[in-house]
């Protein structure tokens, strides 16, 4: 879920939004305009992105924005990495970061992106385990008016799941437009938090459209880290998680299931704004008995293993953003900010609440695409025995058969010792469900190296064990 406290660093963190709308019409790299003229070698020599250091030119890379709304002028700001290894062959993935309202930026810079930004220095570093070296990475701002994505007006932003996911879905026939060499590779929607939501509205509007659409995206699957998808299920074991993990006590979690049964009733009802209230309660209560959300205490719940304060990182590369040579590199000139609106995003979303289960499930139900729902050991925000619940939940044919799936140990090979067990997961089907150990929230940032050999298994079809 959201923690508003959290939520409120965030907005602070991004220097120069301040609340304050700006006029971006002539700053913005617009592509649509000349991906409509069908002029598709001038849009990619423009998103071309150069300029940036030495030590990251050999690294191929375009951003920039699509339209995908024309009466807002509502934009989606993406930047693209082709795979440095057999781009020819490997699998495209589309990456969709949480909040709402996060950039996707923070999944480049600080969990699988080609490059990160040194804590020490603030210059740019090349990254280990980048998802990059084997895939092809589509890094979206999303939704309209997060990160570098922008609408001329409040009227552009998306008001729900439906809206999200056609606005990606635009922006994609665009994209495989503007590089058409990549149609044919295997393409998956993944994402994280959040974007548990994300992940299915997209795919879902794929899987819809895709039988009359001239341009079709081969979509083969898609992956959703410690992901909001059911609130209602996966918000009824916050009291008994943190109970087991030592950090309430008998009466308070009472309390919080109590609460957790009346924000059930209200969502049952329908009265998802009333539920959302519930929700926001159960996490004060939380943090007035544990002080688990405040700054001068156990500040990171998105992996209590962690003493650092989970957004203390991305200061750096913010600024690095703020650069006006890097902003160049990027299309991205003049007053144009960079959005971390959560609050704003929020208030314009009407389904928050609601499930998306249903589209998942029919997405497994089709029996052609693959789903990977990993989840960090030590995440507080949205954890395990929630998505457990949530998946055992779904409804397809092959449900059954998953919930009585023998669980296999994953180990990660070449990349560690054979004996250390890197998760667990329980598979059947098109549908895998993976306990990534010693991580939190964000997998790749605490086990970049087990997130990599994760997806690439994912990718691959190879079996976790």
């Amino acid at each position: 879920m959201y923690n508003f406290t959290l939520l409120l660093l965030w907005i602070l963190i991004a220097t120069g939004t301040n609340g304050t709308e700006h006029s971006v019409e002539k700053t913005a790299l617009k592509l649509t305009p000349m991906i409509r003229a069908g002029h598709i070698i001038e849009a990619r020599k423009a998103c071309k992105v150069e300029g940036l250091s030495e030590k990251v030119k050999s690294i191929e890379s375009y951003s920039g924005h699509l339209t995908v709304d024309d009466i807002h002028n509502s934009n989606l700001f993406f930047w693209f990495f082709p795979a440095m290894n057999g781009a020819a062959e490997a699998p495209v993935l589309l990456w969709l970061q949480g909040g709402p309202g996060i950039p996707s930026l923070y999944g480049l810079f600080e969990e699988h992106g080609p490059f990160s930004v040194s804590e020490e220095s603030g210059t740019i570093e090349l990254r280990n385990h980048t998802w990059v070296s084997t895939h092809s990475m589509l890094y979206v701002d999303n939704p309209v008016n997060t990160g570098y994505s922008f609408s001329d007006d409040d009227a552009g932003y998306s008001k729900n799941q439906t809206e999200i996911g056609r606005n990606m879905y635009e922006a994609l026939l665009q994209f495989f437009t503007m590089f058409p060499e990549y149609q044919k590779n295997d393409f998956y929607v993944t994402g994280e938090s959040y974007a548990g939501k994300y992940v299915p509205a997209v795919s879902y509007v794929i899987h819809k459209n895709n039988p009359n659409a001239s341009l079709k995206i081969n979509l083969k699957g898609m992956a959703i880290g410690n992901g909001l998808i059911d609130p209602k299920l996966q918000a009824l074991v916050h009291g008994e998680t943190r109970y087991q993990r030592g950090f309430i006590d008998d009466y308070t979690k009472n309390e919080i299931e109590k609460l957790e049964r009346s924000f059930s009733d209200r969502i049952d009802a329908g009265d998802f704004k009333k539920a959302s209230i519930l929700y926001n309660i159960v996490m004060m209560v939380f943090d007035s008995r544990t002080r688990l959300y405040t700054y001068n205490c156990i500040p990171n719940t998105y992996n209590t293993l962690s003493d650092q304060f989970v957004s203390a990182v991305t200061h750096r590369w913010v600024k690095y953003l703020n650069d006006s040579i890097v902003r160049t590199a990027l299309h991205v000139i003049g007053n144009q900010p960079l959005k971390y609106e959560l609050f704003k995003v929020l208030r314009f979303l009407e389904d928050h609440m609601q499930s998306v289960s249903p589209w998942l499930s029919a997405l497994l139900d089709d029996g052609r695409y693959r789903v990977l729902l990993y989840s960090g050991q030590f995440d507080l925000v949205v954890p395990y025995s929630g998505t457990v619940s949530m998946a055992r939940s779904l409804r397809w044919s092959g449900a059954e058969h998953f919930k009585n799936a023998t669980r296999t140990i994953w180990r990660v090979r070449g990349l560690e010792n054979t004996t250390n067990v890197a998760g667990y997961a329980t598979s059947f089907g098109p549908l895998t469900l993976l306990l990534v150990r010693n991580a939190g929230h964000m997998v790749p940032v605490d086990q970049p190296a087990r997130a990599h050999e994760m997806i690439t298994r994912f990718t691959s079809g190879e079996p976790f064990q």
